[in-house]
């Protein structure tokens, strides 16, 4: 009937709408997944252009790097006999779930200090026991070959002595080293890893033996040293200067010239005559009246007065010149002068102030020096030139 039919097309019709909206919906969902996919593809044409385009390139070859040092380290294990056999899985895993609980830091740098083991780690009974197989691989009880100037004789190592103490170690007759030291918490963690002391390397490249004794009951005491100085120290920067006197004078009474000379021995005989050590010694010591036959002279030079007040001043070390200091002995042995000039001065100088200070010409008597023998004629050298700097001795000779 009429009214079945457009029962019918109603029905129709309402689904054909809801069909309709359904392709509406989902065209809205690929139109904007069409967009994401432009908005990538935009994305990755700029990355071909910009400065990360060759990621891939320097993956591989950093890649390939890897894989050639892990090729020279496997070589370098094959020349001692050691291969490389990885980490157990558990370890792998208890390494995973360290990752994820704690990120590790990149490129970590490793650290002495982190690496020393401490005093409540250290096995005493693994150390001995690993002394023992150290010691057979350093050859104990073997006879070594020892080259001599003859020829060559069998020797047994001598063992490197190495005593436990409750607080530390001794090795070797040296000094004691206690526990809390770092380099000796080093040397005893090495020999529980199963390896000699890095320590003894240098002196032992080829391992000694170690002649351990255990005194770990024993307190290790600090020996005094021989000769200690007994009296009561002072303070840096702080002296009693009214108790301590300088002196230059030998301490005890003073012996008179007759007491030195009834010391000397007497008259010796030599071919016949007689040798009077006496006389020889009375006509050194005394001149004419009685007087010392040297006497020492100084020589007032204009320099060394600048010089004095340069000491007085307070900037006297940093402003002082150099200065060298001269004794010249006159030909007669009976005068010496004290000379201080400059280094830069020359020998006419010091001519000059001889002239000065004797009276008389310069030219009268040449300058020399005994050792080296050695006549110093030119006037125009100056006394570094010459060598007699800081100090030196001369002689006036008579032409």
């Amino acid at each position: 009937t009429d009214k079945d039919l457009m029962s019918s097309l109603m029905q129709k019709i309402t689904l054909l709408e809801q069909k309709i909206e359904k392709q509406a919906q989902e065209i809205q969902v690929k139109d904007r997944r069409i967009a994401e996919l432009e908005e990538k593809m935009k994305t990755l044409q700029k990355g071909e252009d910009g400065p990360e385009s060759s990621t891939a390139e320097e993956l591989e070859i950093k890649c390939f790097q890897l894989q050639t040092q892990v090729w020279e380290m496997e070589r370098f294990l094959n020349d001692y006999g050691l291969i490389w056999v990885g980490e157990r899985h558990e370890q792998l895993e208890d390494l995973e779930s360290l990752k994820d609980e704690e990120e590790l830091p990149a490129r970590s740098l490793w650290k002495p200090g982190e690496a020393v083991v401490s005093k409540h780690q250290i096995d005493f009974d693994l150390i001995l026991e690993n002394v023992k197989d150290l010691n057979v691989l350093a050859g104990e009880g073997i006879s070594q070959i020892e080259h001599t100037p003859g020829g060559a004789r069998l020797r047994l190592p001598e063992p490197l002595p190495l005593t436990l103490y409750q607080n530390g170690i001794v090795m070797s007759n040296g000094p004691f080293r206690p526990y809390e030291d770092p380099s000796t918490q080093q040397c005893l963690q090495d020999i529980m890893d199963g390896y000699f002391p890095s320590e003894l390397q240098k002196s032992y490249p080829d391992g000694i033996p170690l002649q351990v004794t255990d005194r770990r009951d024993v307190v290790f005491q600090e020996r005094d040293l021989p000769g200690s100085f007994p009296g009561h120290g002072q303070v840096v920067g702080h002296s009693k200067s009214s108790e301590v006197q300088e002196t230059t004078k030998i301490p005890g009474p003073k012996a008179s010239l007759e007491q030195f000379l009834n010391k000397l021995s007497k008259p010796l005989k030599h071919r016949g005559e007689a040798i009077g050590v006496r006389d020889s010694a009375r006509a050194a010591q005394q001149g004419s009246g009685g007087v010392r036959s040297s006497k020492g002279i100084l020589v007032e030079t204009p320099r060394l007065s600048a010089l004095e007040r340069v000491k007085t001043a307070e900037e006297a070390d940093a402003s002082a010149p150099d200065v060298c200091t001269l004794r010249i002995k006159s030909e007669s042995g009976e005068q010496t002068y004290v000379v201080k000039m400059l280094f830069t001065e020359t020998i006419g100088d010091l001519r000059q102030h001889l002239a000065h200070a004797r009276g008389g010409d310069s030219g009268s008597y040449e300058i020399i020096s005994t050792f080296p023998q050695r006549v110093y004629t030119d006037n125009s050298r100056s006394l570094q030139e010459c060598g007699l700097i800081p100090n030196a001795s001369l002689l006036l000779r008579r032409r």
